[in-house]
């Protein structure tokens, strides 16, 4: 989920459940670094496998289909702690003469479709477009975060913003490093994989206002259904509203409230418009005229975790078909 302040009267019903005051650092005071260390230390148990669940799905021949033949599968960089080998995979036969769509997830490591759609897309979706585009797909941006199932990575930093030069998170750095190797000059789109779940409200912003020293938490209401983050200096409503057409095949929509707002943020298209090169979001990362965020809730009573991964393959498989389209592809 973007993250960021709603007045205290549109809070709904999490109340109960917040983790308030936060457990690490004193109320009202930012942290200090022991604090990060601290935060740190209660989280050194993985609860899931980064090597099971997504190096092995793609780089392990066996079992992994077409992979090895529509897809190089590149280690661009290695975490400076942990065994955490970072991996992207680049389309063979990538030619300067295709448009180039760039497809991220595991920004925040506990937003798992994002990574299992990523996923998803390239075993069972993404060969019909490799004629057209060169495909860029890095599944799993924070391996650290995606084993704890965590929004920050191991520094108490959130990745999804420091997506600039002087950005403080590891991981994108390795990424940007990354893109720069591969020459491209004006990327066709790129789409960054998401979810907004109820821990955000629970954990996730309580830890944030309790890192910046917020004397006072207020619960936020959790937008029931999936939506888009788009940027609101460079809109592209047509484009938003071909990827809501097709993740509506697949799961509900988030509705806007009557002043046609998300979380306190216009809605276009389905899309709520944030300035995301100033905020340093992942998909502020290249030149894309057409970028989005995905944003899916994994926990509506009308979604499930197989729900979740088909929307963001519908959400990319909408963007390519667009921007194809666009182009005369």
């Amino acid at each position: 989920i973007i993250l960021l302040t709603m007045a205290p009267s549109l809070a709904k019903s999490f109340s109960a459940s917040v983790t308030w005051p936060y457990p690490v650092g004193k109320q009202g005071e930012p942290w200090t670094n022991a604090d990060k260390i601290r935060w740190r230390n209660e989280r050194t148990k993985s609860c899931r496998s980064y090597q099971k669940e997504v190096l092995d799905q793609l780089i392990e021949p066996e079992g992994n289909g077409d992979i090895p033949s529509l897809f190089d599968v590149i280690c661009y960089g290695k975490l400076s702690h942990g065994d955490y080998p970072l991996y992207a995979l680049q389309s063979k036969y990538f030619s300067q003469t295709k448009p180039t769509a760039l497809i991220t997830g595991g920004v925040h490591g506990y937003e798992t479709s994002g990574v299992q759609g990523a996923i998803q897309f390239i075993r069972t979706a993404a060969k019909p477009y490799l004629d057209k585009f060169n495909l860029v797909i890095i599944p799993c941006v924070s391996p650290w975060a995606y084993e704890r199932i965590q929004r920050w990575n191991r520094e108490a930093i959130d990745p999804n913003r420091n997506f600039y030069s002087q950005g403080e998170a590891e991981e994108c750095h390795l990424l940007m490093s990354f893109l720069e190797t591969l020459g491209v000059k004006e990327w066709a789109c790129h789409v960054d994989l998401h979810e907004t779940t109820d821990t955000d409200v629970t954990e996730f912003l309580p830890a944030k206002d309790a890192m910046n020293g917020v004397a006072e938490h207020y619960p936020e209401p959790v937008p029931d259904g999936f939506y888009l983050v788009g940027d609101c200096n460079c809109s592209q409503p047509d484009f938003y509203e071909r990827v809501i057409r097709e993740v509506a095949k697949v799961t509900h929509i988030a509705p806007p409230d009557g002043s046609n707002k998300i979380l306190g943020y216009e809605v276009v298209s389905g899309c709520v418009m944030l300035p995301v090169q100033e905020l340093h979001l992942c998909a502020s990362v290249t030149n894309a005229k057409f970028a989005t965020t995905t944003e899916v809730y994994p926990d509506s009573e009308r979604a499930s975790d197989e729900i979740c991964n088909e929307a963001q393959v519908a959400a990319i498989r909408g963007a390519l078909d667009y921007v194809g389209s666009t182009l005369g592809l």
